[in-house]
């Protein structure tokens, strides 16, 4: 079976196309400088030349703060490219598995974000992407949208690697303590995309729609770093104590406001799919494993 990944060259894109291609799956893998998924006549072309039994959407604009300035380049990749690669697939009847973001929610709620909660991005790339999840459901019955938070991994950038690189430069840091959410790991979050190509394989089939995916349990990013710094001490990837100190939201302004809960209720995913969540200490540990 023949599996296009867009969006290649980012954290989740390299997992998936490591996990898809050790499964023995044939893998078209394409980064950028392969796919301008911007361009409907690129995708158009490049889908009708490849002729995937599947594809698997890992591209996206990712940088949230520069969207703000930067509108019209996250919606061309967000909310269009999604598009675009949708109307190929419904033009060539070919399932599309697509990343999009717990920035879909305001993060108001104090509870885990389930499926079926409504949607209020606070800033350009939560609505971009919204509005690409809302092409696709609109153009192609046969997909499957995983909704991800607070993504990190041994590839590309992430709050871990920005972390290690802050934490052997200083020997203090700031960080907030007030914003809620499951770490994912990029790595368990390509391993689930490829059980569900796997399920497809078998049943020809998935039971389509969105579901959600994060990492147990609930934390806030001053735990996370209080936590990566102490396992990168302990396995010698840092040599020195750091201190973090914990702020609020407020004394860290942001060009995009963030949601204050980005926690995820996975239970449709994991009743439907039989998939476990991931839980993030262990899989940090593993990342930083990977990193030395």
């Amino acid at each position: 079976m023949k599996i296009l990944i867009t969006g290649a060259q980012g954290q989740v894109g390299k997992e998936l196309t490591y996990v898809a291609k050790e499964k023995g799956y044939d893998v078209i893998a394409a980064g950028r400088t392969d796919l301008d998924i911007t361009q409907a006549q690129n995708v158009k072309d490049y889908i009708n030349h490849i002729q995937p039994d599947i594809v698997i959407n890992a591209a996206a604009y990712t940088a949230v703060d520069k969207a703000e300035e930067e509108h019209d380049l996250a919606y061309a990749i967000n909310h269009h490219g999604a598009e675009n690669i949708a109307r190929s697939c419904e033009k060539h009847h070919i399932p599309l598995l697509h990343i999009s973001t717990d920035y879909v929610f305001d993060g108001s709620k104090t509870e885990p974000y389930s499926e079926k909660d409504t949607v209020s991005p606070l800033g350009i790339y939560g609505e971009s992407k919204w509005q690409g999840e809302e092409a696709i459901r609109q153009t192609l019955n046969n997909h499957l949208i995983l909704r991800v938070a607070w993504v990190f991994g041994a590839q590309g950038n992430n709050f871990v690697k920005t972390m290690l690189r802050l934490g052997k430069e200083r020997d203090e840091l700031n960080v907030v303590a007030d914003q809620y959410g499951g770490p994912s790991p990029a790595k368990d979050i390509a391993k689930t995309l490829i059980i569900l190509v796997d399920q497809y394989q078998k049943n020809k089939t998935l039971i389509w729609g969105s579901y959600h995916y994060c990492g147990t349990s609930k934390t806030t990013w001053y735990d996370f770093a209080k936590e990566i710094f102490e396992q990168a001490l302990e396995m010698g990837l840092i040599n020195k104590k750091v201190k973090i100190n914990p702020i609020t939201t407020a004394e860290y302004p942001t060009p995009a406001k963030r949601p204050g809960n980005s926690m995820l209720d996975c239970l449709k995913l994991k009743t439907t799919f039989n998939i476990e969540m991931p839980n993030w200490r262990d899989a940090l540990n593993q990342v930083l494993t990977e990193l030395k």
